[in-house]
Order: structure tokens, then C-alpha cells, then sequence
């Protein structure tokens, strides 16, 4: 345990840094899950719409650096992608 107050005020910062970005990625895998299950389901109103969320989700998170900007702008990419060719 630390004794100093700056390495405890860090510990209680990293404790609540920590629970937002497991909200956050486990907010982002439900969406995903969703939008898989959508296009397997070849529901293609339902994953449009969950699509728009999905890229929405990954952008707040890249905003917020629980996931790195390049990773979500190419996990988007990769969801327009597949959104697209199940489409055709």
C-alpha cells in the first residue's frame, strides 16, 4: 500500500480510469456482438442501424483513449467492409 498521499490519490485515480474503460470496452464488445448477430441473422436494416452505433461507440472510446484513434478508424472500416459485402 503506498504512504504517500500523491501515490494514494493516483491508486484511487487509476481504480476509477480503470472502471470507465471497462464500461466503456464492454458497452463496445455488446454493440459489436449485436451487429455480428444482425448480419449473420442477414438482418440488414437491424446491422445498418447497429452499424452507425457501433462506429459511434468506437469513436467515443478512441475519444476518450480507452482505444487507440488508429484502431477504431480500422475497425470501422473493417465493419463497413463486411456491412457491404453482406449487403451486395
Amino acid at each position: 500500500m503506498a504512504n504517500v498521499k500523491s501515490a494514494k490519490k493516483r491508486i484511487k485515480v487509476i481504480d476509477k480510469k480503470t472502471a470507465r474503460n471497462r464500461r466503456v470496452k464492454g458497452h463496445l464488445k455488446a454493440v459489436l456482438k449485436g451487429f455480428d448477430a444482425a448480419l449473420e441473422a442477414g438482418n440488414m436494416a437491424e446491422a445498418k442501424e447497429l452499424l452507425v452505433k457501433a462506429e459511434k461507440k468506437l469513436n467515443q472510446a478512441a475519444a476518450k483513449n480507452v482505444i487507440h484513434k488508429k484502431a477504431a478508424s480500422r475497425k470501422v472500416s473493417r465493419l463497413n467492409k463486411r456491412f457491404n459485402k453482406a449487403n451486395a
